[in-house]
């Protein structure tokens, strides 16, 4: 099944630079597949041209926009001030139903203000989370929220963990994903009265609730789905990215210290790259924004083109996967069954 994408081509600290190529490179891997670039279209054609790519492709359309989100600007000045930005337009392609998705490297803060002003969030839903899979000893992992939220209570925590286990449903295929509760212990008595809170409710709930995980669980797999608040969630990325960078450094310090290192790097070479490979951030580049009636990807703002088309792809599977209508039916399953526990009580 053929999807469309919408793509914020001017958003990022590459703008068309990267999203173009991305684009581009997506399109030939998916031959039933259609993307809008929004933007503006003097800059879009420049591109295009630079590349080779001056004739007309049936799969990609360019969609004009007049003004562009800076990476700096204030989500609330983007929001009101700039109706016809790239990032606007491809989200208002989504709201009308001309395209399935959207994906933006541009500013987040602005990304979602804007996103859900126009789409609005689901019923059932307090609040999007920002959602991303990271990489773990057996695969991979969604963790949410990642920054969104930075304040958030128990129903909230629940929520993220209905959205974040219809993802990975939707797009690993798995019938009951695992989900985590990030605490400081894997006691119940442990953490603050939030997350003790959260725990109940999880475990009242239909979801398959593994229990509390701490921080060193989260890269060990041991279950699907991580939830936590956006605040906690987002130092823990930043942590994980700082000391993926830190491993680096270390290794390319190590075997280039001496010419006998430097031999051991050469004969190390296929598990290197089979390291850097299963370690490359690019590879799980595109956040989601679960919540809103339509779905909106957030490309990391220095995504070079691998990392963009990443997150392009991510987008087609969650569209792909009917991910708006798994999520939709969870949270009103979650209410019903809420409402006639509620009603039985009386």
């Amino acid at each position: 099944m053929g999807v469309t994408i919408a793509i914020d081509a001017m958003g990022g600290d590459h703008g068309v630079s990267v999203t173009i190529p991305a684009a581009m490179a997506y399109l030939e891997k998916h031959a039933e597949d259609t993307i809008i670039l929004v933007g503006l279209t003097d800059a879009i054609r420049a591109e295009l041209d630079a590349r080779g790519l001056t004739g007309a492709h049936p799969r990609l359309r360019l969609h004009h926009s007049t003004e562009v989100v800076g990476m700096d600007e204030q989500p609330q000045s983007a929001l009101r001030g700039k109706k016809d930005s790239s990032m606007r337009v491809s989200i208002n392609l989504v709201k009308s139903g001309e395209a399935a998705a959207c994906v933006s490297a541009g500013n987040t803060g602005a990304l979602m203000a804007t996103a859900r002003y126009v789409l609005k969030t689901l019923p059932g839903i307090d609040r999007p989370a920002i959602a991303s899979f990271l990489p773990t000893h057996s695969g991979q992992v969604c963790m949410l929220d990642l920054g969104a939220n930075v304040d958030c209570t128990a129903e909230h925590l629940l929520q993220f963990a209905l959205m974040g286990s219809t993802l990975v449903a939707a797009l690993e295929h798995k019938e009951s994903p695992t989900v985590g509760l990030l605490n400081i212990g894997s006691e119940d008595i442990k953490g603050n009265e939030t997350v003790k809170q959260a725990g109940e409710l999880l475990q009242a709930s239909d979801l398959n609730f593994y229990g509390n995980v701490e921080g060193d669980d989260i890269f060990k797999g041991v279950t699907d789905v991580v939830v936590c608040d956006g605040f906690v969630g987002n130092v823990a990325l930043k942590t994980a990215e700082g000391v993926a960078k830190m491993m680096g450094g270390f290794l390319k310090e190590g075997f280039g210290r001496n010419a006998l290192t430097k031999i051991a790097a050469l004969v190390s070479l296929p598990v290197l790259k089979a390291f850097k490979h299963r370690l490359d951030h690019r590879r799980y580049n595109g956040a989601s924004f679960l919540g809103l009636k339509g779905i909106v990807v957030k490309s990391h703002g220095s995504a070079d083109a691998f990392a963009f088309e990443c997150a392009i792809e991510r987008a087609a599977e969650e569209a792909r996967g009917g991910m708006l209508e798994h999520i939709s039916e969870h949270i009103e399953k979650w209410h019903n069954a809420r409402q006639a526990k509620a009603e039985g009580a009386v």
